[in-house]
């Protein structure tokens, strides 16, 4: 089914029951939320454990400071983040008030403060932001899900484990500092309810803060991938590495911290070196580095050792200039591999994505008025869940990174290709040139459908395979029907 098709019909639907329950305002109303959201970008909520990295990773995606980092009352709320014209904070009370909330910076952060109303008082916070990427991607900063107070971790739970809903978000950016229990207890529970009316349909791994990996003591971050790609395996996970805080110096660099770290890059390294081990030599008064003690700490405040020592390295290397060094910061960080996979897996496929959302919606709303007409119109997005290739094919792909497969790891990563994780065109789909032809991706097809089959019926493979290797035939089936 073509996306335009998809998302055609799933307007029908909706328009159809509205029509249907004309009687019930408030059901018209769920249903009119439920058609916007077709028309709205992508909903991709940020989570994990606490302090995993979350708001400050949501900065670096935006290129601007507008999620607090440090412990407010504000980030004890889900926020959302929006594009808008200009910046407005919106905070919706329990009682469904809502209030516009002044707009203050502060050297350069935007500052949010919730006034004398208390987190807990606290239905919505919306932050309207002139940003291009909130124009694809509405941002959702959430809680942190291993905090000491349970009423916090349960407003993320709340919204991506809802009990009596659908999932508000399409899709989830899970960030994790490591594999213990406390940091994956959530992911396997997502993976769970993964395609199901109350949970999301896409889910991306990310293995956060990677430039504290070995205690920031690595001279590039390829330990970090390497400790990214170990974990994986043992947890039978694919995560992204990505330094949340390098990746936001990159995008924010200002120039007055360029030539502060270029200072420090002119300090010989039997001197700079020792500073560097902790956070009381770099700033000690008696440090020789050339710089003054409040200016240390405000480099500390803004990179960390690690982001220090790193950004160090990089002007000696050849980053002759602020704008040289912002994009060796950025490219360093894994926050281009994280906005890649974020556009290939959910950008692309954002119809999708929304009408599943839209649909799951839908059916709760008829679930809840049941007549002959309702069960009818249940039946048809029942249909068009079922029916509609692409969103086994995100089932899988969200499973590649929150379950293993019984696969060699080469075969796992033509998976991911076929599937669409790479790009959606034929060639992409089959790791072939741009400019082949259609008889050569027909052959290509047809060898790659065979093969998929073939896996698909090897004995004493589990069920989530079996379903992994079918899907991938069906999609070669699709290539091959074009």
């Amino acid at each position: 089914m073509s996306v335009t098709r998809l998302g055609a019909q799933t307007r029908q639907l909706i328009d159809a029951a509205r029509h249907e329950l004309r009687g019930d305002p408030a059901s018209v109303e769920e249903l009119r939320h439920c058609g916007a959201r077709l028309e709205e970008p992508l909903r991709v909520a940020l989570t994990g454990t606490l302090k995993a990295g979350k708001s400050t990773l949501l900065n670096a995606l935006v290129g601007e400071e507008i999620a607090p980092t440090d412990a407010t009352e504000c980030t004890r709320v889900v926020t959302w983040f929006e594009q808008s014209a200009t910046p407005r904070i919106d905070l919706t009370h329990d009682s469904g008030r809502r209030t516009r909330l002044p707009v203050h910076r502060d050297e350069g952060r935007l500052s949010l403060d919730l006034g004398t109303v208390t987190a807990d008082r606290v239905e919505r916070l919306q932050v309207g932001w002139p940003s291009a990427l909130l124009g694809e991607f509405t941002l959702v900063d959430t809680p942190g899900t291993s905090s000491n107070s349970r009423d916090v971790s349960a407003r993320t739970r709340a919204l991506l484990l809802p009990e009596d809903r659908p999932c508000d978000v399409d899709a989830v950016v899970y960030l994790t500092r490591g594999t213990d229990g406390a940091d994956v207890r959530l992911l396997d529970q997502l993976k769970t309810r993964v395609g199901t009316a109350a949970g999301p349909l896409g889910i991306v791994g990310v293995l956060s803060r990677a430039d504290e990996v070995k205690g920031g003591h690595e001279r590039t971050l390829d330990a970090a991938r390497a400790a990214a790609d170990d974990a994986g395996r043992r947890v039978q996970r694919s995560l992204l590495p990505v330094s949340g805080l390098l990746a936001l110096r990159g995008r924010t660099l200002r120039q007055t911290e360029f030539d502060d770290l270029s200072v420090l890059a002119a300090v010989p390294d039997d001197a700079l070196e020792p500073a560097l081990r902790s956070v009381t030599r770099f700033t000690a008064d008696n440090a020789d580095l050339l710089l003054a003690a409040r200016q240390r700490r405000d480099l500390l405040d803004c990179f960390g050792l690690f982001g220090i020592r790193f950004a160090v390295r990089l002007i000696r290397a050849g980053a002759t200039d602020a704008p040289a060094l912002a994009r060796e910061l950025t490219t360093h960080s894994g926050l281009d591999d994280l906005r890649r996979t974020l556009h290939l897996q959910f950008g692309q496929r954002s119809t999708e994505l929304k009408a599943h959302s839209a649909l799951r919606s839908l059916k709760a709303v008829l679930a809840r008025t049941p007549s002959s007409a309702s069960r009818s119109l249940s039946r048809a997005a029942d249909r068009l869940l079922a029916d509609t290739h692409v969103f086994r094919e995100l089932r899988v792909l969200s499973g590649l990174r929150t379950s293993g497969l019984q696969l060699r790891d080469a075969d796992v990563v033509l998976l991911e290709r076929v599937l669409g994780g790479e790009g959606m065109s034929p060639h992409t789909r089959l790791g072939m040139p741009d400019d082949a032809a259609p008889e050569q991706i027909s052959r290509v097809a047809l060898t790659a459908l065979r093969f998929w089959r073939s896996q698909a019926g090897r004995p004493a493979i589990d069920t989530a395979t079996v379903q992994a290797c079918a899907c991938a035939a069906r999609s070669c089936e699709a290539l091959l029907a074009r």
